[in-house]
């Protein structure tokens, strides 16, 4: 009844976080059109500042706010019935839609800078920028080839996982310090008198608070994606389809930043009764599991 009473409240728990996640995301994106469309002209593709207002609008709503799901897919209760070979999708297909919009918005930036002559790459904003969409490029490419395609080994795989999850969260913090960056440098350009950023005008105000929102909203998805008793449930790792090296999916599919002696504790927190009656199977899994 205890364990039973642990669970209700840790599935109670996370979705709490993840409402507020999902709440905080959505209220990202809605700033970020309400900035460029009350402040800053609206959107076009023209070669005007207006195109270069995809920029925000794409990065907060792929590079950040995307990007955040595609790292808790895994940890989301109702797709724990899912094959691990669906979830593998649809982590790949959110991240590539990230990507995507960033390259978008990228080019929204370059073709505005070409248009009206401003120079490109000058910033720190914009070095840190380009770093994080050339390894986040790498980051899904390698993804693809190691968890997707059926030809790399079980090894390979499980040596490269830690890699994989340490990385992408590297990464999902340098976006969102590279965003933050990003708004505020935009802010002193534009205003520079009637108003000036420093009276505090209601642009400010509005950015500022996007910008703390977006900081939150990081904090959210890295606490849920970095409890080990919100995993998916080995039971279900267990069951998942071999792959073609003979052992389960489990191992290179769990996008986690635990490590492997923290997941089997949280195996044996997580499992169900039946599950335990079954320690030598579990203890199999757990074994054979980097996250």
């Amino acid at each position: 009844a205890v364990h039973g009473a642990r669970k209700m409240e840790d599935y109670g728990r996370f979705l709490a976080l993840l409402v507020s996640a999902l709440l905080i995301g959505f209220v990202s994106v809605i700033f970020s059109l309400v900035w460029v469309f009350h402040y800053r002209e609206g959107l076009s593709w023209d070669g005007s500042v207006r195109e270069f207002n995809w920029h925000p609008v794409l990065i907060i709503t792929g590079f950040v706010f995307i990007q955040g799901i595609a790292i808790i897919v895994y940890r989301l209760p109702w797709t724990w019935k899912c094959s691990k070979v669906l979830m593998k999708f649809i982590h790949a297909g959110l991240n590539t839609i990230a990507m995507i919009l960033a390259i978008v918005s990228m080019v929204a930036v370059f073709d505005y800078h070409n248009a009206s002559n401003i120079p490109n790459m000058y910033s720190l904003h914009s070095w840190i920028g380009l770093t994080a969409v050339i390894f986040y490029s790498l980051q899904l490419f390698l993804g693809f080839a190691v968890f997707l395609l059926p030809f790399a080994p079980a090894s390979l795989r499980t040596a490269v996982m830690p890699i994989h999850v340490y990385s992408g969260f590297t990464i999902f913090a340098t976006v969102i310090a590279t965003a933050l960056m990003g708004i505020t440098e935009k802010l002193i350009f534009s205003l520079r008198s009637n108003p000036a950023y420093s009276e505090y005008p209601p642009e400010a105000t509005l950015v500022n608070s996007l910008g703390v929102l977006l900081v939150i909203f990081g904090i959210l998805i890295w606490w849920m994606a970095s409890r080990p008793y919100w995993k998916r449930p080995p039971e279900e790792n267990a069951k998942a389809p071999l792959t073609t090296g003979g052992t389960p999916e489990g191992p290179e599919a769990e996008s986690t930043m635990t490590d492997g002696g923290n997941a089997e504790k949280s195996d044996l927190r997580i499992s169900s009764e039946a599950a335990r009656k079954q320690n030598l199977k579990l203890d199999e899994a757990g074994q054979r599991s980097t996250m």
